[in-house]
């Protein structure tokens, strides 16, 4: 049960690393070289910056002034990032107090429960990562085979995978989370039957029938009621 545990909130703390790293990330997408004139210089956008580099290694990056000329889907997926990683973080700690290695949260009961919320944080946290990094390569890759679309087309970038990799983490630890607490509750109580009393009660009459009666019987001839 310990282990299960550990291995769970491992999961789900890389999950959330990578969900960090995506979110910070300025590679969400890539310049196609298919469609690139000049294949020494490429541009990176981000959730946050343009970037701009070549191959003699400068690169510069401009983030976006104003929150009001973004596209809609990048303001979406901003959101839904934010929201997985607040959702992680607040996980991760529910995790460390619910699990069975740490001293605090209470009785057993009581950390099973903090225990199995954190387990549905970190599903909730990969819910929206994944859908975040679904819907910005979806935008991706219509632009991308769409023949009416005449102006720079770009590729999935790096922080797509990491972002998808991240949420599976976080799925897949959250559920073990909760499988593993289902099975705590679940399995059955050893009952032990306190026979002391009992034992204690019954033993003077074990002795008094143990000792056998010297007694002599009683002999009574027929003069006796005379």
């Amino acid at each position: 049960m310990l282990g299960i545990q550990i291995i769970a909130f491992v999961f789900c703390f890389c999950g959330l690393g990578a969900a960090i790293a995506a979110t910070a990330s300025n590679e969400w997408k890539v310049t196609s070289r298919a469609s690139s004139v000049i294949t020494a210089t490429w541009v990176f956008q981000g959730l946050w910056m343009n970037c701009a580099g070549n191959a003699l290694g400068a690169f510069h990056c401009r983030p976006h002034l104003t929150i009001f000329k973004v596209e809609g889907y990048i303001q979406a997926c901003r959101g839904l990032m934010i929201s997985a990683v607040c959702l992680g973080f607040f996980g991760a700690v529910f995790g460390l107090i619910g699990m069975k290695c740490t001293k605090v949260g209470g009785s057993d009961q009581t950390k099973a429960k903090i225990a199995c919320f954190a387990g549905l944080m970190f599903i909730l946290s990969g819910l929206c990562s994944m859908t975040s990094c679904s819907l910005y390569a979806n935008r991706i890759t219509s632009e991308f085979f769409d023949p009416s679309f005449v102006a720079q087309k770009y590729e999935l970038g790096a922080a797509l995978f990491i972002g998808w990799a991240g949420s599976s983490l976080c799925i897949i630890g959250g559920s073990i989370f909760c499988c593993s607490i289902t099975e705590t509750s679940n399995s059955p109580r050893r009952g032990y039957a306190y026979n002391g009393a009992a034992s204690v009660m019954s033993s003077p009459t074990k002795i008094h029938n143990s000792i056998p009666d010297k007694t002599p019987p009683k002999h009574f001839d027929k003069n006796a009621y005379v």
